[in-house]
C-alpha cells in the first residue's frame, strides 16, 4: 500500500458524550489540551491543522510522573532543536504510512525544517533500529521519537540517548525499560482494551457461538500480548465461542493470507476470525474467498487498526467490525516534548482514545480511516 489520504493531526477520536467528559477530566493533569487540530471523527480526513478544534488529546494513565529537573536534562527549545524519528517497519502498512506522515506534518506545522527532522526506518530489523537511533544521536539529535519494533532489545539505543541526555518519547509500542530513566514516556493505545472491544464485537456478530481462529501479531511486543489477552478475557464468559486455532501472521497481509490458508485446511469449520491488525484480516478475506467461503457471512471477521481498506470491507459486508488504533501521534508527541522542556510533569503513559467501525457506521465514517 502506498496511497493514503492526508492524516488529520488530532489524536482524540470522540465517543459518547460521557466518555468524552471522562476523557477531558483524565487529561487535565496533562495541562493544556491540543487545540486547532483536526477531529477525525467529525470531519473527513484533511491536512494537518484543518477541521474543528479538538476538545482533548489523551487520557493520562496512573503511575509516576517525570519532569526536567528529575532527569537532570537541559531544556531544549523545540523551535531550534534537531529532532529524530525512528520508524520500526517498512511503510507498506497503512498504519506506518500514517504514523510517519503525522510526525512529518506536525514538524512542518511547528516550523521545523526538513534538515532538522531526521527520519529513519529500521525495515523490521531490530539491530538496524538500534543503529539508526545511535546514528541520529551522532548527527546531533536533541529530542527523539521512537516507534519500537519490539518491546525488548532497544536498551543499547536508550542507553546511548540517556548518556547524551536526550529525551526519548516512545509511541505505539511499549518497551520493557524504565520510564523517566531509560525513556521519557509511552504514547499509544490501551491494547488490552482494544482486544476487549474486539471480543465484544465478536460476541455480538456471532451471537456468541462459533469456532474462532486468531491471527496473532508479531511476537516480542506488547501489542500482540495485550490484544490477545483482551480478546480472550472478553470472550471467556461466552462458552459457545471457542478459540480453535491461533498462529502469528506477523502483522502482514501476505503472511496473514498464507496462515489463514493453512488454518482453513486444518480447521474447515472455522466460523470466525480475529485478526490483530487489519492487514492480516484482509489477507484472511483473500484466503477465505479462495477457499469458496464468504467472509463476513460464512466467517465473521473482526480486526484492529482502522485502515481505509478494512473499513471499506466493513461497508461492503466482507468484514464485520474494526476497532481503531490511532496512528496520528505527531501532535501529542511534539506537545509532550514541549511540555517536558517547559518543566511540566509528564506521565509514564499517555493513552489515546480510539474509535470503532461496524455495519452501522462504516459507510458514513470511511473518510476518517487512514
Amino acid at each position: 500500500m502506498s496511497l493514503h489520504p492526508p492524516a488529520p493531526s488530532n489524536l482524540l477520536i470522540p465517543r459518547a458524550r460521557r466518555r468524552a467528559r471522562a476523557t477531558v477530566l483524565a487529561a487535565a493533569s496533562l495541562a493544556a489540551v491540543l487545540a486547532g487540530c483536526a477531529n477525525p471523527e467529525s470531519a473527513p480526513s484533511a491536512p494537518s491543522g484543518s477541521g474543528p478544534a479538538a476538545t482533548a488529546a489523551a487520557d493520562q494513565a496512573g503511575g509516576p510522573t517525570c519532569n526536567l529537573s528529575r532527569t537532570g536534562y537541559a531544556k531544549v527549545d523545540l523551535s531550534t532543536a534537531i529532532v529524530g524519528f525512528s520508524q520500526s517497519e517498512k511503510e507498506g502498512n497503512p498504519f506506518r504510512i500514517a504514523e510517519t506522515q503525522s510526525i512529518r506534518d506536525e514538524a512542518a506545522k511547528l516550523g521545523i525544517p526538513a534538515e532538522r527532522l531526521l527520519v529513519t526506518n529500521a525495515q523490521s530489523d531490530l539491530n538496524k533500529q538500534v543503529s539508526d537511533i545511535k546514528s541520529m544521536l551522532a548527527q546531533g539529535a536533541q529530542l527523539l521519537i521512537v516507534a519500537p519494533l519490539n518491546s525488548d532489545g532497544l536498551q543499547p539505543a536508550l542507553d546511548a540517548a540517556r548518556e547524551k541526555k536526550v529525551p526519548v518519547v516512545t509511541i505505539d509500542r511499549k518497551v520493557t525499560s524504565t520510564p523517566c530513566t531509560d525513556y521519557l514516556t509511552f504514547i499509544g493505545s490501551d491494547f488490552v482494551e482494544q482486544g476487549k472491544r474486539a471480543g465484544a464485537e465478536m460476541i455480538r456478530v456471532t451471537g456468541g457461538t462459533g469456532k474462532v481462529a486468531i491471527l496473532l501479531g508479531s511476537s516480542g511486543n506488547n501489542v500482540t500480548t495485550d490484544r490477545t489477552k483482551g480478546f480472550k478475557d472478553a470472550i471467556a464468559g461466552t462458552p459457545g465461542l471457542t478459540v480453535v486455532a491461533e498462529q502469528t501472521g506477523e502483522f502482514e497481509r501476505a503472511k496473514g493470507q498464507s496462515v489463514m490458508e493453512q488454518l482453513i485446511q486444518a480447521n474447515p469449520d472455522i466460523s470466525a476470525v480475529y485478526a490483530e491488525n487489519d492487514e492480516m484480516g484482509i489477507g484472511a478475506v483473500n484466503a477465505l474467498k479462495a477457499a469458496g467461503k464468504n467472509p463476513g457471512t460464512d466467517v465473521k471477521i473482526v480486526s484492529i487498526d482502522g485502515t481505509r481498506n478494512a473499513v471499506q470491507l466493513v461497508a461492503d459486508g466482507s468484514f464485520n467490525a474494526v476497532i481503531e488504533s490511532n496512528p496520528r501521534f505527531g501532535p501529542l508527541a511534539f506537545e509532550t516534548l514541549k511540555k517536558f522542556g517547559d518543566g511540566q510533569e509528564i506521565p509514564a503513559s499517555v493513552i489515546i482514545s480510539d474509535d470503532q467501525y461496524n455495519e452501522t457506521n462504516a459507510t458514513q465514517k470511511i473518510g476518517n480511516a487512514y
